[in-house]
Protein backbone atom coordinates (compact mmCIF):
# COMPACT_ATOMS: atom_id res chain seq x y z
CA UNK A 1 0.00 0.00 0.00
CA UNK A 2 1.02 3.62 -0.27
CA UNK A 3 0.29 6.93 1.40
CA UNK A 4 -1.86 8.95 -1.00
CA UNK A 5 -2.96 11.78 1.29
CA UNK A 6 -1.71 13.60 4.38
CA UNK A 7 -3.80 15.89 6.59
CA UNK A 8 -2.59 17.53 9.78
CA UNK A 9 -5.38 17.91 12.34
CA UNK A 10 -4.55 20.29 15.19
CA UNK A 11 -0.85 20.30 14.29
CA UNK A 12 -0.70 16.52 14.04
CA UNK A 13 1.94 16.28 11.33
CA UNK A 14 4.35 18.62 13.09
CA UNK A 15 3.78 16.91 16.47
CA UNK A 16 4.37 13.40 15.09
CA UNK A 17 7.45 14.45 13.11
CA UNK A 18 8.94 16.26 16.14
CA UNK A 19 8.12 13.79 18.95
CA UNK A 20 8.01 10.47 17.11
CA UNK A 21 10.02 10.54 13.86
CA UNK A 22 11.27 7.00 14.55
CA UNK A 23 7.71 5.73 15.04
CA UNK A 24 6.47 7.56 11.94
CA UNK A 25 9.07 5.57 9.99
CA UNK A 26 7.57 2.35 11.41
CA UNK A 27 4.05 3.48 10.49
CA UNK A 28 5.18 4.24 6.93
CA UNK A 29 7.02 0.90 6.67
CA UNK A 30 3.89 -0.87 7.93
CA UNK A 31 1.71 0.80 5.30
CA UNK A 32 4.22 -0.09 2.56
CA UNK A 33 4.38 -3.70 3.85
CA UNK A 34 0.63 -4.33 3.58
CA UNK A 35 -0.13 -6.15 0.33
CA UNK A 36 -3.70 -5.07 -0.45
CA UNK A 37 -4.04 -7.67 -3.21
CA UNK A 38 -4.13 -10.40 -0.53
CA UNK A 39 -7.27 -8.74 0.88
CA UNK A 40 -9.14 -8.68 -2.44
CA UNK A 41 -11.08 -11.74 -1.31
CA UNK A 42 -14.60 -10.67 -0.41
CA UNK A 43 -17.55 -11.39 -2.67
CA UNK A 44 -20.10 -8.62 -2.39
CA UNK A 45 -23.68 -9.49 -1.48
CA UNK A 46 -24.82 -5.90 -1.84
CA UNK A 47 -27.55 -4.93 -4.29
CA UNK A 48 -25.31 -2.38 -6.00
CA UNK A 49 -22.51 -4.88 -6.75
CA UNK A 50 -23.71 -8.47 -6.33
CA UNK A 51 -21.03 -11.10 -6.85
CA UNK A 52 -18.31 -8.51 -7.46
CA UNK A 53 -14.99 -9.11 -5.74
CA UNK A 54 -14.04 -6.33 -3.30
CA UNK A 55 -11.42 -5.66 -0.63
CA UNK A 56 -12.12 -7.16 2.78
CA UNK A 57 -11.72 -4.63 5.61
CA UNK A 58 -11.27 -7.51 8.07
CA UNK A 59 -8.41 -8.98 6.02
CA UNK A 60 -6.80 -5.54 5.66
CA UNK A 61 -7.03 -4.97 9.42
CA UNK A 62 -5.47 -8.38 10.07
CA UNK A 63 -2.54 -7.52 7.84
CA UNK A 64 -2.01 -4.14 9.52
CA UNK A 65 -2.19 -5.83 12.91
CA UNK A 66 0.51 -8.34 11.99
CA UNK A 67 2.88 -5.68 10.67
CA UNK A 68 2.36 -3.28 13.60
CA UNK A 69 2.84 -6.10 16.11
CA UNK A 70 6.04 -7.12 14.29
CA UNK A 71 7.36 -3.62 15.15
CA UNK A 72 6.40 -4.07 18.80
CA UNK A 73 3.25 -1.94 18.84
CA UNK A 74 0.54 -3.11 21.25
CA UNK A 75 -3.22 -2.94 21.39
CA UNK A 76 -4.19 -0.94 24.48
CA UNK A 77 -7.49 -1.88 26.11
CA UNK A 78 -9.20 -0.02 28.96
CA UNK A 79 -12.04 -1.60 30.92
CA UNK A 80 -15.12 0.61 31.18
CA UNK A 81 -16.72 1.09 34.57
CA UNK A 82 -20.07 2.60 33.64
CA UNK A 83 -21.65 4.89 36.25
CA UNK A 84 -25.12 4.07 37.50
CA UNK A 85 -25.72 7.18 39.59
CA UNK A 86 -27.37 9.01 36.68
CA UNK A 87 -30.36 6.67 36.42
CA UNK A 88 -33.68 8.01 37.60
CA UNK A 89 -35.32 6.54 40.68
CA UNK A 90 -37.80 4.81 38.38
CA UNK A 91 -35.15 2.87 36.47
CA UNK A 92 -32.63 0.31 37.57
CA UNK A 93 -31.10 -2.03 34.99
CA UNK A 94 -31.20 -5.73 35.71
CA UNK A 95 -27.53 -5.99 34.85
CA UNK A 96 -24.94 -3.81 33.19
CA UNK A 97 -22.87 -5.40 30.48
CA UNK A 98 -19.74 -7.01 31.89
CA UNK A 99 -16.48 -6.83 29.99
CA UNK A 100 -17.13 -3.51 28.25
CA UNK A 101 -13.97 -1.82 27.08
CA UNK A 102 -12.46 0.78 24.77
CA UNK A 103 -9.27 0.08 22.90
CA UNK A 104 -6.67 1.85 20.82
CA UNK A 105 -5.60 -0.28 17.83
CA UNK A 106 -1.88 0.34 18.29
CA UNK A 107 0.15 2.20 20.89
CA UNK A 108 3.89 2.68 21.24
CA UNK A 109 5.44 5.17 23.62
CA UNK A 110 2.65 7.80 23.73
CA UNK A 111 1.65 7.63 20.07
CA UNK A 112 -1.70 6.02 19.25
CA UNK A 113 -2.62 4.66 15.83
CA UNK A 114 -6.09 3.75 14.58
CA UNK A 115 -6.68 1.97 11.27
CA UNK A 116 -10.23 2.52 10.07
CA UNK A 117 -12.02 0.84 7.15
CA UNK A 118 -15.48 1.30 8.63
CA UNK A 119 -18.35 3.69 8.52
CA UNK A 120 -17.82 7.43 8.67
CA UNK A 121 -18.90 7.78 12.29
CA UNK A 122 -16.00 5.58 13.43
CA UNK A 123 -13.38 7.87 11.86
CA UNK A 124 -14.86 10.91 13.57
CA UNK A 125 -15.20 9.01 16.86
CA UNK A 126 -11.56 7.89 16.73
CA UNK A 127 -10.14 11.39 16.28
CA UNK A 128 -12.68 13.55 18.10
CA UNK A 129 -13.52 11.29 21.05
CA UNK A 130 -11.43 8.14 21.47
CA UNK A 131 -8.02 9.77 21.07
CA UNK A 132 -9.05 12.52 23.50
CA UNK A 133 -10.20 9.89 26.00
CA UNK A 134 -6.94 7.96 25.73
CA UNK A 135 -5.02 11.21 26.09
CA UNK A 136 -6.99 12.04 29.26
CA UNK A 137 -6.07 8.55 30.54
CA UNK A 138 -2.37 9.39 29.86
CA UNK A 139 -2.03 6.56 27.34
CA UNK A 140 -1.28 8.77 24.31
CA UNK A 141 -0.48 12.40 23.61
CA UNK A 142 -0.55 12.30 19.79
CA UNK A 143 -2.37 10.19 17.22
CA UNK A 144 -2.32 8.86 13.69
CA UNK A 145 -5.49 7.82 11.86
CA UNK A 146 -5.05 5.61 8.76
CA UNK A 147 -8.01 5.62 6.36
CA UNK A 148 -8.59 4.75 2.69
CA UNK A 149 -8.81 7.42 0.00
CA UNK A 150 -12.07 7.46 -1.97
CA UNK A 151 -10.73 5.50 -4.93
CA UNK A 152 -9.74 2.65 -2.58
CA UNK A 153 -12.91 2.86 -0.43
CA UNK A 154 -15.01 2.54 -3.61
CA UNK A 155 -13.60 -0.99 -3.97
CA UNK A 156 -14.93 -2.05 -0.55
CA UNK A 157 -18.43 -2.45 0.84
CA UNK A 158 -20.71 0.54 0.43
CA UNK A 159 -20.63 2.96 3.31
CA UNK A 160 -16.90 2.74 3.99
CA UNK A 161 -15.78 6.27 4.64
CA UNK A 162 -12.77 7.87 3.05
CA UNK A 163 -9.99 10.40 3.54
CA UNK A 164 -11.42 13.21 1.39
CA UNK A 165 -14.79 13.18 3.18
CA UNK A 166 -13.13 12.98 6.58
CA UNK A 167 -10.77 15.90 5.89
CA UNK A 168 -13.63 18.08 4.63
CA UNK A 169 -15.61 17.48 7.81
CA UNK A 170 -12.63 18.05 10.10
CA UNK A 171 -11.86 21.33 8.32
CA UNK A 172 -15.47 22.47 8.65
CA UNK A 173 -15.62 21.35 12.31
CA UNK A 174 -12.40 23.06 13.30
CA UNK A 175 -10.47 22.20 16.44
CA UNK A 176 -11.34 22.39 20.10
CA UNK A 177 -9.14 22.91 23.11
CA UNK A 178 -9.61 19.22 24.01
CA UNK A 179 -8.45 17.88 20.62
CA UNK A 180 -5.03 16.27 20.49
CA UNK A 181 -2.69 16.52 17.48
CA UNK A 182 -3.56 13.83 14.92
CA UNK A 183 -1.92 13.02 11.61
CA UNK A 184 -4.46 11.64 9.12
CA UNK A 185 -2.99 9.37 6.44
CA UNK A 186 -5.05 8.47 3.39
CA UNK A 187 -3.92 5.19 1.87
CA UNK A 188 -4.31 3.60 -1.55
CA UNK A 189 -3.43 0.23 -3.01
Amino acid sequence: MKIAGIYSFNGGQKAVEKKYPHLLKEVKKTILSVDASKSFIKESREKTMPGQMIYSPAALNKSFKKHFFDFGWINHRVKCQYPTKYYTDKYRPKKLRDGAFRDMDFVKEKLGVEVQFGKYAFMVYNVCAKMTIFSNLSVIDTGIEIVPVKEFADQMSTGVSYFEQFVWDLEKRGTSDIDIPVLILGIAK
